[in-house]
């Protein structure tokens, strides 16, 4: 689990194919921290799995399935990546609960300066944007940010400059893709709502309970 606060921009040392798979090397300030074989980091919003140190350098492996589902296929040497690793139990949560697991692959559509933050303007898959709601979270390239318009296929956010300097967006230009998870919560109220049930187990929804939590 992860917070969508990015703790550094790493650069990619190597890209090897391993069939429909890959490995992974990326240089990153943060192997000067105690960075544990077998740990989770999100890299570009993906979770991996941390599996080889070396010097300045760590290795993940990725699979076929997030090659399909991400953009980290289409990584190349000295290309900057986005780096989070894992939230623990005394961490602050100041971004919002992200898995790291990417719901679909997004296009900037318009990219402009907005006051005093740039805003963008993201194409999405149609059946991805029930799950985006406007001032609501959603997780680009593994960036928390906060979702200011939602409409029929495409949702914006306005990046501040920190946020802008301290990642990737920073060279995000229009027609590039990235990788957005949307708020997890939500999948997990739409799976409790189907059909009335809980489909794990048969037991009826507390929808009283729902409401008076704001979930309805």
């Amino acid at each position: 689990m992860f917070t969508g606060l990015i703790q550094s921009v790493g650069k990619i040392h190597s890209f090897k194919r391993q069939g429909n798979a890959a490995q992974l090397q990326i240089t990153s300030s943060l192997v000067d921290a105690d960075l544990q074989l077998g740990e989770s980091i999100a890299v570009n919003g993906a979770c991996l799995t941390l599996t080889a140190l070396d010097g300045n350098n760590f290795s993940v492996d990725v699979s076929p399935e997030t090659m399909n589902c991400t953009t980290l296929g289409t990584l190349r040497p000295d290309q900057l990546v986005n780096l989070e690793r894992a939230l623990t139990l005394s961490d602050r949560l100041g971004g919002h609960l992200v898995s790291g697991h990417i719901d679909c692959i997004a296009t900037v559509r318009r990219r402009y300066q907005d006051q005093n933050s740039i805003r963008f303007e993201f194409g999405v898959p149609r059946e991805v944007m029930r799950y985006l709601v406007e001032k609501g979270s959603v997780a680009i390239d593994g960036i928390s940010l906060t979702v200011n318009r939602v409409e029929s296929d495409m949702f914006s956010v306005a990046v501040i400059p920190h946020s802008l300097e301290m990642t990737t967006l920073k060279s995000c230009r229009e027609g590039a893709q990235v990788n957005i998870e949307t708020d997890l919560l939500g999948r997990y109220v739409e799976r409790l709502l189907q059909g009335g049930k809980n489909t794990q187990n048969g037991q009826k929804v507390d929808f009283d309970f729902l409401a008076k939590n704001g979930f309805l």
